[in-house]
């Protein structure tokens, strides 16, 4: 269930794989995406159990409504309606933890720990391109955050990811760390590459602790599969 994580003192980082979930093919086992077909009963187990293995409450989890942007949102508490249209979301309110959802994009976990500020963001081919990562930090800054700790969960490789040439081109034109080609030689796209490049031009101490969604069949990959489910990188700034 919560394949890596990693306590920074103050801030907790975690990401899922898909088992110790409720779900049913092809969903199986923890999808925790809500918008994929799959049932919502399932679903919600699925978000207690993780928040359970996580000592959080399922109220204390905040979602997106991740629409591949850079719009970044700051949470101070549960949403009053909907989850807004965002792609990352920041917060320095102790005990709120917040949720990004992928199955082949790339999921960033952020956290200042002496500032308290914690962040996370989804970025997939066109939020890379549009510049999701340095959004998120330029946020974090201005809620306080100097020191930034980074890491990089699960997602489709550069060997994994093909795509049109032009496409690669295009991408690589606003972030050239992530051109990429596949086993074959044929054009594709490095996203944590890029993403990890994003970063370490911010200062932030960044590792990359995923595995390739595609290769690895603890995974969810929508690129493999197609119908399939959701992991999620949590990260959150521990009550006191």
């Amino acid at each position: 269930m919560l394949r890596h994580e990693l306590d920074l003192g103050p801030v907790r980082f975690a990401f899922t794989d898909r088992l110790g979930g409720v779900s049913a093919p092809p969903y199986d086992e923890l999808n925790l995406g809500g918008h994929v077909g799959d049932d919502p009963r399932a679903v919600r187990e699925n978000r207690r159990l993780l928040t359970a293995a996580a000592g959080l409450g399922v109220d204390d989890v905040s979602y997106m409504n991740q629409v591949h942007g850079a719009d970044v949102a700051v949470v101070d508490g549960p949403w009053p309606d909907e989850a807004p249209a965002v792609d990352a979301m920041v917060t320095t309110v102790p005990g709120r933890a917040l949720a990004v959802l992928v199955a082949d994009c790339v999921p960033v976990l952020l956290a200042d720990p002496d500032a308290g500020v914690a962040a996370v963001a989804h970025a997939g081919r066109q939020g890379l391109a549009a510049g999701v990562v340095p959004a998120v930090v330029r946020a974090m800054r201005e809620c306080g955050a100097r020191k930034l700790v980074a890491r990089i969960g699960p997602a489709v490789c550069g060997r994994c990811y093909e795509v049109p040439e032009q496409l690669r081109d295009e991408v690589a034109a606003e972030v050239p760390e992530a051109w990429s080609q596949t086993r074959d030689a044929t054009p594709a796209l490095d996203l944590p590459a890029g993403v990890l490049a994003q970063l370490r031009a911010t200062g932030a101490d960044v590792a990359d602790v995923g595995t390739c969604t595609v290769e690895d069949a603890r995974s969810f990959s929508y690129r493999r599969d197609g119908v399939t489910g959701r992991l999620a990188g949590l990260a959150w700034v521990c009550q006191v």
